[in-house]
């Protein structure tokens, strides 16, 4: 649990509400104390700065203090510029920050996933384009770090049977089996060296596009039920630009 006062913490604002009549209850991600929901008061002040600054993709520098599910904000600092995303790399950005608030912890420490997420940030805003294709490439290994962070890392070195997977073959994967050999033919098989390429982190865009449904059906599993927001409206996006094209 954290303690009673943290000063100066590298975080991001994963997501903001309003909270009674001037306040907003944020949650945000932190480098060394993970997720963490803290109540700003009085932030929705017409003249308070902190409101500007409290806003999703800008590195900050957050200092609370308190103990339990909420704590109480009492700094905020800008650590660097916001990172300016648009279209589909905008709602990729809300899709990222919806996968960690589904599936992390309070309180839980990931320092490596909030470096990763960091310098996902900084490729997204580098990308040009409605939907470059890049784009794919970049969220496909965020969630697999993402995976390997909260303890479900997928099985990439070897098949079920302990065999090493080899790149011209082809596999299907199952969370309780692992990979196992297949046909081409068969429905949803996958390269092999699309595999070895996501154990590696090094995906083009043919190999992202093998492992998508592969890395959403083991996000699913984690999920449950609930669909998330931020998948319905990229998908939505997606199918406008496509009838635009």
């Amino acid at each position: 649990m954290a303690g009673h006062r943290q000063l100066l913490q590298r975080a991001y604002v994963l997501h903001h509400h309003p909270y009674r009549d001037s306040s907003a209850l944020v949650e945000i991600f932190s480098e060394h104390h993970g997720r963490v929901g803290l109540v700003a008061r009085g932030v929705r002040g017409r003249r308070n700065p902190r409101q500007a600054l409290l806003q999703p993709f800008t590195p900050l520098l957050l200092s609370w203090s308190g103990r339990g599910e909420l704590m109480t904000l009492v700094d905020v600092e800008a650590e660097a510029p916001n990172a300016m995303l648009q279209g589909m790399v905008l709602m990729s950005g809300f899709y990222v920050n919806e996968l960690l608030l589904r599936l992390l912890r309070r309180h839980d420490p990931h320092p490596r996933l909030f470096l990763y997420y960091d310098q996902l940030l900084q490729r997204l805003a580098r990308l040009e384009g409605d939907n470059p294709p890049e784009l794919a490439v970049a969220l496909r290994l965020f969630e697999k770090v993402l995976l390997d962070e909260i303890g479900y890392g997928l099985a990439l070195a070897c098949d079920g049977l302990g065999e090493a997977i080899e790149a011209d073959r082809f596999y299907r994967y199952s969370p309780e089996q692992g990979a196992v050999a297949v046909q081409p033919s068969e429905p949803g098989a996958i390269p092999g060296r699309a595999l070895l390429a996501l154990a590696a982190g090094e995906l083009d865009g043919e190999a992202a596009r093998a492992v998508r449904r592969l890395l959403r059906r083991a996000l699913d599993q984690q999920l449950g039920e609930a669909p998330l927001k931020s998948r319905q409206m990229l998908l939505e996006m997606q199918r406008m630009t496509h009838e635009r094209d």
